[in-house]
């Protein structure tokens, strides 16, 4: 997908991020993410967009940690949250194409700049699927050409990284089919490796894991379940237990 639809993306997410926060109120409970409440999913979206945006603006090309996340509270902290969303936004948009700053995996990107758009709009996407759910109702679906993207991002970029913690004792290989568009992700676990995900399905599967892209995107980042599970189901259990982003 080009930039100016991810940044499209991003632009629309973050606004119905802060809208949903604004509506649900910063105790509401935040059901995909049973550990927090609204407050702590905008402290630490916020803190992201403020993050990312620094290697932009500022070309840093070494990884650095994440700035404390605010005190703020109620109305001042989503206005915070729109805030960071806006300058995240500006900082995007008007970022030379040529930047170069840190990256930090590996998934096929033309650039940093395509990079950090990329994943800002994967980020902000997750996070509003779960502000929506703080207010106890059915979040808006995600689109399809961007869910069967964000699948790739997560399978070829965050699990090929050697923190991936998603490893078997022998070798195993979980196939990843989705529709609405179709595509396939072979990914073959070990003890030894990150996971190693290819666009294609070469080899006899110990599982798979299908459905419409939108719902297979949110299954992987464990805020759904699985739509559909062939074979052997625990390799669907380990991805619940392990896949988890830390």
């Amino acid at each position: 997908m080009e930039i100016a639809r991810h940044l499209a993306t991003l632009d629309a997410e973050g606004r119905m991020l802060a809208d949903a926060a604004a509506e649900a109120g910063v105790d509401a409970k935040v059901p995909t993410c049973p550990d927090w409440q609204v407050r702590d999913l905008l402290r630490h979206t916020g803190a992201v967009h403020v993050w990312a945006a620094a290697f932009v603006r500022e070309g840093i090309t070494e990884p650095r940690p994440m700035g404390e996340e605010p005190g703020l509270d109620g109305a001042e902290l989503v206005a915070w949250y729109r805030d960071s969303h806006r300058r995240l936004m500006d900082t995007l948009a008007e970022a030379p194409a040529d930047v170069e700053c840190w990256t930090f995996h590996p998934a096929p990107n033309p650039s940093p700049l395509a990079f950090w758009t990329r994943r800002q709009a994967h980020e902000t996407t997750v996070h509003r699927f779960d502000a929506q759910s703080a207010l106890g109702g059915q979040p808006a679906p995600v689109e399809e050409e961007f869910a069967a993207d964000g699948i790739d991002e997560l399978l070829r970029g965050f699990h090929a990284r050697d923190r991936s913690r998603v490893r078997t004792d022998e070798p195993r290989l979980l196939r990843v089919r989705a529709s609405d568009p179709d595509a396939v992700w072979s990914v073959r676990l070990s003890a030894a490796a990150p996971p190693v995900t290819t666009l294609d399905e070469h080899g006899p599967a110990d599982a798979e894991l299908s459905g419409p892209a939108r719902e297979l995107y949110l299954a992987l980042w464990n805020r759904l379940p699985v739509p559909h599970i062939t074979g052997d189901a625990t390799l669907a259990t380990l991805w619940r237990e392990r896949s988890a982003i830390g």
